[in-house]
C-alpha cells in the first residue's frame, strides 16, 4: 500500500512562503530547499536612493520615476523601497551618471546623450537625428542586440542601464526668429543636447546643454535664442508658448529617444534575484507607460497651444531638413572615426535600422 501524502495546512503553507496570497504555488516550491531560502528572502529589506536629471515630480519624466518606485515597493510587498530625488536635490542633474558610477547613490534616471562627453557612443543609445523611432529603437534594445552593446558601453564605469522611458517623436523646437533656410542657424544659440547639438554646431549654430529646470528662464532672458524640449504636452506645461514666436516640426533631432534607468553594479549584484527581476519588470513598465502618456496627451496640448497663444506652428523646409541630414552624416562620421566602440555600436544600429525599415514598408 502506498504511503498517503501528509497534509499541510494553508496557514503553514503561507508561513513557508511557498503559496502566494492568491493560493498560487510559487516557483520556489519546485526547489529542494524552498522553506529555508524563501524565509530568508522574505526577511530581506532594501532601501535605495534614485536621483534624476529632471526636476522633482516633473510631469511624465519625474512621475515615471515615482511610479517605478511605487511598483517596486508593491511587487516586493514593501521589502524593496526606492526614494526618488529630483535633479539638484542630492547631486547636480547632469552629474547623475557620475553619482551612480561612484556609488554615491544606487540608481539614476536620465538620457544617455547627457554622458556623451564621457562615453562617445552613449548618445546612440538614446537617439540619433533622422534615426529610428520609438517602436524601432525598443525593438533594437530589447530584441535586436542593442542592449548587450549598451551594457558593454557602461561596464567600465560599473553602471548597468535599463530602458526607462521614451518620449516618442518630438517637435523641432521653439524659436524667436523664423527659420526659412539652413543659413538661419548661423550664430543661433539653441538649447539642444546630444548628437542634435553637434549637428546644430556643424551648420553654424551654438549648442547649449542645460537641465530642464533652467530652459524657460534662459529663453526668456535671451541667454538662448531657441530650445527644443519634448512635445506639445511638456512644452505647454513649460510655458514656452508664452515667450517664443515659432514652433517648428518635425523633431529631426530626436525621432524617438529612449530614456534610461542606470544602476550601480555593486548595488545591483547585492540585490536578491527576486528584487532584480522586480526592478527589471518595473523599468520595462515605466518605458511603455511614458511613451503611452506622451502619445495620449500631445494632441490635446497641441490644440491648447493653438487656442491660447499666437504662436505660429511651422515645418522646416525640405532644403533645411536635407542640409541637417547631411550635417548629421558628417557628425556621425567624425564620431565613429574617433572612437572605435562608437563605430561598432553605430554600425550595428545601422544594420538593424536598414532591416526594420525594409519591414516597415510592408508592415
Amino acid at each position: 500500500m502506498k504511503n498517503k501524502p501528509s497534509k499541510i495546512s494553508r496557514k503553514k503553507f503561507l508561513k513557508t512562503g511557498l503559496l502566494g496570497t492568491a493560493g498560487i504555488l510559487t516557483s520556489q516550491a519546485c526547489k529542494p530547499e524552498t522553506a529555508k531560502s524563501a524565509a530568508i528572502h522574505t526577511r530581506k529589506r532594501v532601501q535605495w536612493r534614485m536621483i534624476t536629471t529632471w526636476p522633482a515630480n516633473f510631469p511624465v519624466l519625474g512621475e515615471g520615476c515615482n511610479m517605478l518606485a511605487n511598483w517596486v515597493e508593491e511587487m516586493s510587498n514593501g521589502r524593496f523601497k526606492i526614494k526618488v530625488y529630483g535633479g539638484g536635490e542630492l547631486a547636480p542633474a547632469l552629474e547623475t551618471f557620475d553619482a551612480v558610477s561612484d556609488g554615491s547613490v544606487e540608481m539614476g534616471n536620465g538620457a544617455a546623450y547627457y554622458w556623451g562627453g564621457k562615453i562617445p557612443a552613449a548618445p546612440i543609445f538614446c537617439t540619433i537625428p533622422f534615426g529610428m523611432n520609438a517602436q524601432q529603437i525598443n525593438a533594437w534594445i530589447y530584441e535586436g542586440g542593442g542592449y548587450d552593446l549598451w551594457k558593454e558601453a557602461y561596464a567600465p564605469f560599473d553602471v548597468i542601464p535599463f530602458a526607462g522611458g521614451n518620449t516618442g517623436p518630438q517637435m523641432g523646437g521653439w524659436f524667436n526668429k523664423s527659420i526659412d533656410s539652413i543659413e538661419d542657424f548661423q550664430g543661433l544659440k539653441m538649447r539642444i543636447p546630444g548628437l542634435g547639438g553637434k549637428v546644430v554646431e556643424k551648420v553654424g549654430g551654438a549648442a547649449v546643454v542645460s537641465p530642464g529646470g533652467e530652459i524657460y528662464t534662459n529663453l526668456e532672458r535671451g541667454v538662448i535664442d531657441a530650445t527644443e524640449w519634448v512635445g506639445p504636452y511638456h512644452d505647454y506645461l513649460m510655458g514656452f508658448h508664452k515667450i517664443a514666436k515659432y514652433y517648428y516640426y518635425p523633431g529631426w533631432h530626436e525621432p524617438g529617444p529612449i530614456l534610461e534607468n542606470i544602476v550601480n553594479r555593486e548595488a545591483w549584484e547585492a540585490l536578491p534575484k527576486e528584487f532584480q527581476a522586480i526592478l527589471e519588470t518595473a523599468s520595462a513598465r515605466q518605458n511603455i507607460w511614458s511613451l503611452s502618456a506622451f502619445e495620449a496627451k500631445n494632441n490635446i496640448y497641441l490644440q491648447k497651444i493653438l487656442d491660447e497663444s499666437d504662436v505660429q506652428i511651422r515645418t522646416f523646409s525640405e532644403d533645411t531638413l536635407s542640409a541637417l541630414k547631411g550635417a548629421t552624416e558628417s557628425v556621425m562620421q567624425t564620431l565613429t572615426d574617433k572612437d572605435a566602440f562608437a563605430k561598432k555600436v553605430y554600425d550595428h544600429y545601422q544594420v538593424f535600422r536598414k532591416g526594420i525599415t525594409n519591414w516597415n514598408q510592408f508592415g
